[in-house]
């Protein structure tokens, strides 16, 4: 996507104090948000350079190829920024339709009910088990 030597565009980015940006997921046919995950400026880069997401794992503490374990990689289309430099936005195509660790098409699957309680409103489309070994 990007040429790997042409790394200035990054200075633009916002960086915040840990060296993260968050980054939306959405999936460009469908325009559903898929997950939010963050980038440093290595995942960010690489991400540009390989055409797949790659993430920073806060929990894990190292970079985090989507779809590693799973084989649901998300093949980048896009890579924009917002108005203040400081949110990434990919559009991707998500391989075989599953971007959460739950099974689900997308991490977003839980809505607020008026009660005070949330409900899952999007179906598993693969049993987790069956994803992770």
């Amino acid at each position: 996507m990007i040429a790997p030597n042409s790394a200035r565009w990054l200075n633009d980015i916002h960086w915040d104090d840990q060296g993260l940006v968050p980054v939306i997921a959405q999936e460009a046919a469908t325009g559903d948000v898929l997950m939010f995950a963050w980038m440093n400026r290595e995942a960010l880069q690489r991400t540009a350079e390989s055409g797949e997401a790659i993430y920073w794992s806060r929990s894990r503490r190292k970079l985090w190829h989507k779809g590693e374990e799973s084989g649901h990689v998300q093949k980048v289309l896009e890579i924009r920024i917002d108005c203040d430099n400081d949110v990434v936005l990919l559009k991707v195509e998500q391989v075989g339709g599953i971007a959460c660790h739950t099974g689900r098409h997308s991490c977003f699957f839980q809505r607020y009910l008026a009660e005070g309680s949330w409900e899952a409103v999007d179906p598993v489309v693969k049993d987790p088990k069956d994803i992770y070994k």
